[in-house]
C-alpha cells in the first residue's frame, strides 16, 4: 500500500532540521556526567596522594595497602561480609517457605499477605532500625520492659539487645527478605501444575515431586534472591549507622561515612568505595547469569494453572508462621512508631491518660529544620521524578526502537548506575563537585544529580518494557507525514504510554523521599532532606520527632503507591488492537 504525501509536507520534511541526533548526543553527555564523572574522580582519588612538599598529586597504592592491612579497615570489611552472608541466609530461610505457602497452597488472604510484604518493602530500613531501637533497646525497649514486668527480672537484665551484631543482622533481614519473597513467589506462580501432576501419575511422592520438579524450577529465583539480599545488606548505610555505631563497631558503609568527619580523608574513602563497587558489579552479573540459565526454563506452551496444595491441619502452624514473620517488619515496628509519636516518652506505652500531641506540634511548628527539610524533599522529589522520567522516556525510546547508532551505549549507560551503591555515588559526587569549574556542593543541584542517577536504571527498564507494547508502525506513519522522531514520540507514543509514564514518575518520587545513603554524604544545613533530618534527630535522641516524621513519610508513600495501583490499566501494559 502506498501513501501519497502532499508536496508541501514533502518539502517541509526535506528542509526541516531533525533534532534527534543532537538530542541523542545531549542525553549521552548527560549520562556521562551523571555516571562516568563521579566514578572517574573516585578512581583518581583512590590511586593518588598529595605530596606534602610540592602539593602535587602522584600515583600511589598506599590507600589500598592501608585498606587491606590496617585492622581499622579490615574489621569493618569482615563485619560487612558476616552481616551480608548471615542476612541473605536468614532471608532465604524465611522467604522460601513463605513464598511457597502464598503461591502453592490454599492459605487464605494471600493477597493481603502480599500487600503486607509490600509494606515492609516500602518501609525505609533506617526507619525500621529506629522502630526496633524503640522496641529492643537493652534498658528502655518496650519488649524488654514487658519481659521484666512479666518475669520479675531485675532492671539490668534484658531479653533482646538490638545494639549487637545479631540485632543488626535481624533488622537488615526484616527489610531485605521481601526481595527474595517476590522472586520466589513469582517463580512458583509460573510453574505449571501439569508437571507436578505428571510426576504424581508416575508414582512420585510429594517429596519426590518437590525435590525433582518444584525445587529445581524455583532454585534460580532462590539463588538470585540470595545474591540480591547479600548485595542489599552489603551496601546498606542507615541501619548500621543507627545500630552498629552505638554498639561500637563499623561496617564498610559507616566507615566510609566516618572518613568524611574531621579531619576528612577523601583518598581513603575513595579507596574503600571501590571494593563495594566492584563486588556490586560481580553480584549483579551473577544474578543475571543465574536468572538467564536456560536449563531451568519451562519449555512449551502455556501450562495449566498451579494446583493449590491443601494444608489441612497444617494451616494453623502455617498461618502462625506467616503472622510472626509479618509482625517483625510491619506490625511491631509500626506500633512502636505510633506509640512514640503520641507518648510523652518514646519508650513508654501510650494510654488514653498520657497521650499527647506535643511531638507533632514540636516537629512541625517548633523544630526549625522541619520546614527546610520538607521543602527540599518535595522539591527534589518532584524535580527528580520529572527530569528522571523525561530522561528515561527519551533513552528508552531511542534504545527500544534502535533509532540511532550507539543505542547500545545509551542502554549501558542508563543501566550502569544500578551497580553503584548510594554511599559510593555520594563519595564520587562529593569529589566531583567540590572544586572548580562546577562547584555544586552545598546546593540542591548535587542532591538532584544523585537522586536522578540512583533512580534512572529502574525508570529506564520500566519504560523500555512499556515501549515494546506499542507497535512502531504508528510512529512510522507519523514520520511519513513529516514528523521527526521526537515529534512522533511527543504526539503519538507518549500519550499511549501515559499510564507507564505516570507510574514511573510516582516510583521515582517515592524512592527519592526515602533515600539516605547518598544524601547523608552531600547535604548541608540548607540542603537537608527528611531522611537526613531523621538521621540527625537520632543522634540527639529525639525519638518522638523521628516517629512523627517517619509516619508522615510512610503515609505519603502508601498514598502514592495505592494511587498508582488504582490507575486504570496499571500493571497490565498498553495493548493496541490492529483494525
Amino acid at each position: 500500500m502506498t501513501i501519497a504525501v502532499p508536496a508541501e509536507l514533502a518539502d517541509r520534511r526535506t528542509f526541516k532540521f531533525d533534532m534527534t541526533w543532537p538530542v541523542m548526543f545531549g542525553f549521552m553527555a548527560v549520562l556521562c556526567v551523571l555516571i562516568v564523572l563521579p566514578i572517574s574522580w573516585l578512581v583518581y582519588y583512590s590511586l593518588t596522594a598529595v605530596d606534602p612538599v610540592t602539593q602535587a598529586r602522584s600515583f600511589t597504592l598506599d590507600q589500598f595497602r592501608t585498606l587491606f592491612s590496617d585492622p581499622e579497615f579490615v574489621d569493618p570489611l569482615i563485619t560487612t561480609v558476616i552481616i551480608a552472608v548471615s542476612s541473605s541466609i536468614a532471608c532465604c530461610v524465611i522467604a522460601a517457605p513463605m513464598g511457597w505457602l502464598v503461591a502453592r497452597t490454599d492459605m487464605p488472604m494471600t493477597r493481603t499477605i502480599r500487600a503486607l510484604v509490600t509494606a515492609s518493602f516500602v518501609t525505609p530500613p533506617f526507619l525500621g532500625a529506629v522502630a526496633w531501637e524503640i522496641l529492643a533497646a537493652p534498658n528502655s525497649g518496650l519488649l524488654n520492659k514487658l519481659f521484666r514486668l512479666v518475669t520479675g527480672a531485675p532492671q539490668d537484665e534484658h531479653l533482646l539487645n538490638i545494639y549487637s551484631l545479631p540485632g543488626l543482622i535481624f533488622v537488615i533481614a526484616c527489610y531485605t527478605f521481601p526481595y527474595v519473597f517476590v522472586l520466589i513467589a513469582n517463580a512458583l506462580d509460573r510453574i505449571p501444575s501439569d508437571l507436578e501432576d505428571a510426576s504424581a501419575m508416575l508414582g512420585g511422592t510429594a517429596w519426590d515431586t518437590a525435590r525433582r520438579i518444584t525445587v529445581p524450577l524455583a532454585l534460580p529465583a532462590l539463588l538470585a534472591g540470595a545474591l540480591i539480599a547479600f548485595l542489599q545488606a552489603m551496601i546498606l548505610f542507615g541501619s548500621p549507622a543507627i545500630l552498629a555505631l552505638p554498639a561500637g563497631f563499623h561496617t564498610m558503609t559507616t566507615k566510609i561515612w566516618s572518613l568524611f568527619q574531621y579531619p576528612p580523608k577523601p583518598e581513603l574513602a575513595a579507596a574503600a568505595s571501590l571494593p563495594l563497587l566492584v563486588l556490586t558489579v560481580i553480584l549483579l552479573r551473577g544474578q543475571a547469569m543465574i536468572l538467564g540459565r536456560k536449563g531451568y526454563t519451562v519449555v512449551g506452551g502455556k501450562g495449566a494453572e498451579p494446583r493449590l496444595i491443601k494444608l489441612g491441619w497444617w494451616l494453623v502452624p502455617a498461618a502462625l508462621f506467616v503472622t510472626i514473620v509479618l509482625m517483625l517488619p510491619v506490625f511491631l515496628p509500626y506500633f512502636a512508631l505510633f506509640n512514640a509519636a503520641f507518648s510523652p516518652i518514646a519508650t513508654t506505652l501510650v494510654t488514653p491518660f498520657n497521650a499527647t500531641m506535643h511531638n507533632i506540634y514540636f516537629t512541625f511548628f517548633e523544630l526549625s529544620s522541619t520546614k527546610v527539610a520538607l521543602k527540599n524533599t518535595f522539591l527534589l522529589g518532584a524535580m527528580s521524578a520529572t527530569i528522571g522520567t523525561l530522561l528515561a522516556l527519551v533513552i528508552s525510546y531511542l534504545t527500544a526502537r534502535q533509532a540511532v547508532r550507539g543505542h547500545r551505549v545509551l542502554a549501558f549507560l542508563a543501566t550502569a548506575p544500578i551497580a553503584i551503591p548510594g554511599i559510593v555515588l555520594g563519595v564520587g559526587l562529593f569529589l566531583s563537585y567540590t572544586r572548580p569549574p562546577l562547584v555544586l556542593y552545598g546546593t540542591l543541584w548535587i542532591l538532584l544529580i544523585a537522586y536522578i542517577t540512583i533512580e534512572l536504571p529502574a525508570a529506564y527498564q520500566q519504560l523500555q518494557s512499556a515501549f515494546k507494547s506499542v507497535h512502531p508502525e504508528l510512529e512510522e506513519a507519523s514520520r511519513m507525514l513529516g514528523a521527526s522522531r521526537l515529534r512522533a514520540l511527543r504526539d503519538v507514543t507518549a500519550p499511549l504510554l501515559r499510564t507507564s509514564v505516570l507510574a514511573t514518575w510516582c516510583f521515582i518520587f517515592v524512592s527519592t523521599i526515602r533515600e539516605l545513603s547518598a544524601a547523608v554524604m552531600l547535604f548541608t544545613s540548607e540542603t537537608k532532606v527528611v531522611s537526613v533530618l531523621i538521621f540527625d534527630l537520632k543522634e540527639s535522641g529525639d525519638l518522638g520527632a523521628i516517629s512523627v516524621l517517619g509516619i508522615s513519610m510512610l503515609v505519603l508513600t502508601f498514598i502514592v503507591v495505592v494511587g498508582v495501583s488504582r490507575i486504570p490499566g496499571f500493571g497490565a501494559g498498553t495493548r493496541l488492537r490492529n483494525t
